[in-house]
């Protein structure tokens, strides 16, 4: 077994998230009934071709964990240049952002209801990616369940084989210990590079806008750490 087969096992076996569906508003619900068909990928284990799907050939951002849509609903609005995949497994989420998406008739953004794991492994065709986004994902605070957190060495491998030269990933976190973790993981990548300096965090960029989860984390004395790295 290779390398790459002892990371895809890892990836596979380990999951980042646990799935609490919860109770979806009667909104929510109709936006699956209304809007999937137009905002939608359903899931197929195969490599996609995203200029088919949104009809032009552009940059492409992906978003992983989006929550409730605030920062991708935003983003994909004022970077109408640019089209914007998002991964989100829990589908309250999904569904208030297809709602918000359907009210401005929004053409740049796709959406899926999976793991982003599998998505990345078998959905995004190597040199895809302009941009990932990885905020907030879940700090998995206790020590035994560190394994857990998205962000570990076999991850951020893959991500970079599915990023163009260059492009971009961008992490934020309001938990200093993973802040921690994140920046250990990515010094030692050997795909990619400090886009500020070794061993630094970055300002919070213009692009990332402060949404209700961070405001409610800077209130309880949370910091947040930003890190931004380019694929070598």
């Amino acid at each position: 077994m290779t390398d790459s087969d002892d990371n895809a096992l890892y990836l596979r076996r380990i999951r980042s998230f646990v799935l609490r569906e919860g109770r979806m508003t009667p909104a929510q619900q109709r936006a699956f009934d209304d809007h999937w068909a137009r905002f939608g990928i359903d899931y197929s284990g195969t490599a996609q071709d995203y200029a088919a799907r949104f009809g032009r050939e552009a940059p492409l951002v992906m978003e992983i964990g989006f929550g409730n849509g605030e920062a991708l609903a935003w983003a994909s609005e004022h970077d109408l240049a640019r089209d914007y995949v998002g991964i989100e497994v829990h589908g309250p989420g999904v569904g208030r952002l297809m709602n918000a998406l359907a009210a401005r008739d929004a053409n740049n953004v796709r959406l899926y209801k999976h793991d982003a794991v599998e998505v990345l492994e078998n959905e995004i065709a190597p040199g895809t990616l302009s941009e990932a986004r990885i905020w907030f994902p879940d700090p998995w605070h206790k020590k035994r369940h560190n394994k857990r957190r998205i962000i570990q060495p076999a991850f951020v491998a893959q991500l970079a084989t599915r990023m163009a030269p260059g492009g971009l990933l961008h992490l934020a976190t309001d938990w200093q210990p993973y802040a921690e973790h994140m920046l250990e993981v990515m010094e030692a990548a050997p795909d990619w590079t400090n886009d500020v300096g070794p061993g630094q965090y970055a300002e919070k960029p213009a692009w990332r806008i402060e949404t209700h989860f961070e405001r409610r984390g800077l209130k309880l004395g949370h910091g947040v750490w930003d890190l931004l790295y380019r694929k070598r």
